[in-house]
């Protein structure tokens, strides 16, 4: 990394109110501007620390956040502040959309790290480059050890930074105990989530209910529901508001982690920028797994059994193949889409229920289309 002290950041904020013009789609390149501001005080700050620190560590930070992303947790925190009532100064739901973008990329390192991933947003995984420095540079020791603990301490900067500014966002706002009540949790649930993840491949474990409960403590809840409420929160919103948000968050965000489900098995590389396969691979417990594991048993499918019951640690390519056929063969694939279109649906009507205008309602039901990769039409029917 060159410089550790870039250029101070010009405006990246609201000065004032900015009510009305500005959308879900307006809001994520806000947060942009509010997490380059972020990034490079957070950077500078490193760089007082200690100048390799600096470099090696927060430098990765800052290039990984940069790399994009679908921020889709920014603008579920933007409709959740609106559907609530939210209008006027928007920096407070802007850096809670930009912490929000921060914890993603703590949970993305620690991640890789964990399945082993290569590929993350079209690049190397941190873990990956990390290694890729320790050979270059001839260090002594095990580049594959060296490079784990790197990139989980990276993960763990990029949480520092997040509960940084979510703190200092609460600490300015009139709701902010609310704000970091739920701030909490959802912290608490993202590792309970990626334990039981990472649980349920040590014991082989298969069941649906446990595949269910891991993708919704793991992904459901931080994708779109504590966002939401994150969001709305800040806006003061009431016990029924706060409830409408709760379950229509939690249907799209399980409906987005069976999606992710389905493009980590069948998926394109090119399009998802990370290898095709590798919950296979590793066969991780995802409700797609568990259910066609199900399948295979109700119909007596014992080869699909066979390649998708608990087995070796790490499976050949060939073995992956298999498992996909198998997928295909007994419906699972089919049972997955048609859960996730019935959840992406479900979570529309709940929505309904806050009693946000049709404008904020056409932004919700655009936003968990983009996620589902469910077409949605519009509703005002409530649950």
């Amino acid at each position: 990394m060159s410089g550790l002290r870039p250029p101070a950041a010009g405006p990246v904020e609201p000065a004032g109110p900015v009510d009305g013009p500005l959308t879900a789609l307006d809001a994520v390149p806000a947060v942009e501007a509010v997490l380059g501001r972020v990034l490079d005080e957070g950077l500078s700050r490193a760089g007082d620390v200690d100048p390799v620190f600096a470099r090696d560590v927060a430098g990765r930070v800052t290039a990984f956040v940069r790399r994009g992303g679908k921020r889709l947790r920014t603008a579920f925190a933007w409709v959740g502040w609106r559907a609530a009532g939210g209008s006027g100064d928007a920096r407070a739901v802007l850096r809670t959309g930009a912490a929000l973008e921060l914890v993603q990329a703590c949970a993305l390192m620690h991640d890789d790290v964990m399945d082993g991933s290569p590929l993350r947003r079209g690049a190397p995984t941190v873990h990956v480059d990390f290694a890729g420095m320790h050979r270059a540079a001839r260090m002594t020791g095990s580049p594959e050890v060296f490079a784990s603990s790197a990139a989980v301490l990276a993960g763990d900067l990029a949480l520092a930074w997040a509960d940084d500014l979510l703190t200092e966002t609460a600490l300015g706002s009139p709701h902010g105990p609310r704000l970091y009540r739920e701030w909490q949790a959802m912290r608490a649930e993202m590792v309970a989530g990626q334990y039981r993840d990472i649980h349920a491949q040590a014991t082989g474990s298969s069941g649906v209910d446990e595949a269910v409960s891991i993708a919704t403590l793991k992904s459901a809840l931080y994708t779109v529901e504590r966002p939401l409420a994150l969001g709305a929160s800040l806006a003061g919103a009431d016990a029924r508001v706060q409830g409408a948000l709760r379950s229509a968050g939690r249907c799209a965000g399980l409906a987005f982690q069976l999606r992710d489900d389905l493009l980590g098995a069948f998926g394109d590389p090119d399009l998802t920028g990370k290898p095709a396969g590798d919950d296979l691979r590793t066969r991780k417990l995802t409700y797609l797994l568990a259910v066609g594991l199900r399948l295979a048993d109700a119909s007596g499918d014992e080869e699909a059994a066979e390649a998708l019951g608990p087995g070796v640690a790490r499976r050949a390519d060939s073995t992956v193949e298999r498992m996909r056929a198998a997928l295909e063969r007994v419906g699972a694939r089919a049972v997955v889409e048609s859960r996730i279109t019935e959840l992406a649906a479900m979570s529309l009507r709940h929505f309904a229920g806050t009693g946000a205008d049709s404008t904020v309602r056409r932004e919700f039901t655009a936003l968990v289309g983009r996620a589902t990769g469910v077409a949605l039409e519009h509703t005002g029917e409530a649950a």
